[in-house]
């Protein structure tokens, strides 16, 4: 593709004559500088707000808009130009445009689909200069295998979740915790009336592109029923066998399918509470949503499910601070386990507040783990409180 053809894409993307939008700032955590030698990676479910914090990006760091590039690789325009030699084009053609040895500033939308872009990337780092990249995407094995390799010692990354309950209440500002569990964090959907119809539509948009384009399903028809009875299972152990037989698929094809919903940010796998690998692998594990409001509009449960919801906003509360977080099960259930300064912490979570189950299942945990933290209860009313500590 000609340099002009590329820049006026680029164009289209970027902030050279005309202002930054004027969006909710996002309070994830990200390095104090852009370094030449390193790229920042932003990783999260499709629609989270991942091309908002990269514009958030040039005024955390006080950059020059017209010294930044952004571009979204998922152009229609682009569509028969997804290889590194696009990229090249993009950098080739800005740094010429610019005509001085002066930093520039290249921000790659969804960069997944281009082939070849994780050694061109690694080329562009190990050269001496002043370009500086951050790159996004929407699926978190895009830092596994091969790509880890490539860019071992050369990336930063971040995860980018839906609004928290602070962020959407920039949006919403009375809003109660009940209006966020009903809605959700997902951004542009607040917006709307009908939200709700964006949301199922996220919800299609990401089993289609993210996850049974990933696995190479032929019908997305499996997938989704995969990947909502996972949704409408929340917080329960999931069996692979029962979904293989309900879907009609194979186990494998099943594990797979659960899989690739992970890797597309579209649910977590919440794994049993064992010091034994072995132990962990041998029980099933539990699946919860990215967000609660996506789950209320991709499931078939009618009514108000708000213990759930409050249970499904503390799982990914828990998870944007800890990379890892566990389930325990035997005389009882703790709903999660994480690790805080080297001990094991049970969270019960419940709306109205501690049941006698919560206190038996803590006490056969306990004796099973006398050495874990206090026990933490998260409640509708303290649920504000205790995730801002977390934070």
């Amino acid at each position: 593709m000609e340099s002009a053809a590329l820049l006026d894409i680029a164009r289209a993307w970027s902030f050279w004559d005309r202002p930054l939008p004027d969006t909710v700032a996002r309070t994830v955590s990200v390095p104090d500088t852009l370094r030449s030698s390193l790229a920042l990676v932003v990783l999260g479910v499709r629609r989270c707000g991942k091309s908002t914090l990269l514009h958030q990006l040039v005024e955390r760091y006080a950059l020059d808009p017209a010294r930044c590039l952004f571009v979204n690789l998922e152009d229609p325009r682009l569509a028969n130009a997804q290889h590194f030699d696009t990229l090249q084009g993009l950098v080739d053609a800005f740094r010429s445009q610019h005509g001085d040895d002066g930093p520039l500033y290249f921000f790659l939308d969804e960069v997944q689909g281009v082939e070849g872009w994780q050694r061109w990337l690694r080329s562009q780092l190990d050269r001496p200069g002043t370009d500086h990249f951050v790159v996004t995407g929407s699926n978190a094995t895009m830092l596994s295998g091969e790509l880890a390799s490539t860019l071992t010692g050369r990336h930063l990354t971040v995860e980018l979740f839906p609004f928290d309950l602070d962020e959407f209440r920039r949006v919403r500002p009375d809003a109660a915790l009940a209006d966020y569990l009903e809605a959700g964090g997902f951004p542009e959907p607040l917006a709307l009336t009908d939200g709700d119809r964006l949301r199922r539509q996220y919800f299609l948009d990401i089993v289609e592109r993210d996850v049974r384009e990933r696995v190479g399903a032929r019908s997305s028809l499996p997938v989704r029923q995969v990947a909502q009875m996972a949704f409408e299972s929340a917080g329960a152990e999931l069996s692979l066998r029962r979904i293989a037989a309900a879907t009609g698929i194979a186990v494998e094809t099943a594990a797979s399918y659960l899989e690739a919903c992970e890797a597309a940010y579209l649910l977590f796998g919440c794994p049993f509470f064992a010091y034994s690998e072995r132990k962990r692998a041998s029980r099933n594990k539990k699946y919860y949503p990215v967000d609660p409001g996506l789950r209320r509009v991709a499931t078939t449960r009618g009514g108000a499910d708000r213990g759930k919801a409050l249970e499904i906003a503390t799982f990914v509360a828990l998870r944007r601070t800890h990379r890892e977080v566990f389930y325990w099960r035997d005389k009882g259930e703790v709903d999660f386990v994480v690790q805080r300064d080297g001990l094991a912490v049970p969270v019960q979570v419940t709306w109205d507040g501690p049941q006698d189950r919560h206190e038996r299942a803590l006490e056969s945990f306990y004796e099973q783990h006398p050495h874990a933290g206090e026990a933490v209860f998260v409640t509708a009313e303290s649920f504000e409180r205790v995730v801002s500590v977390w934070n």
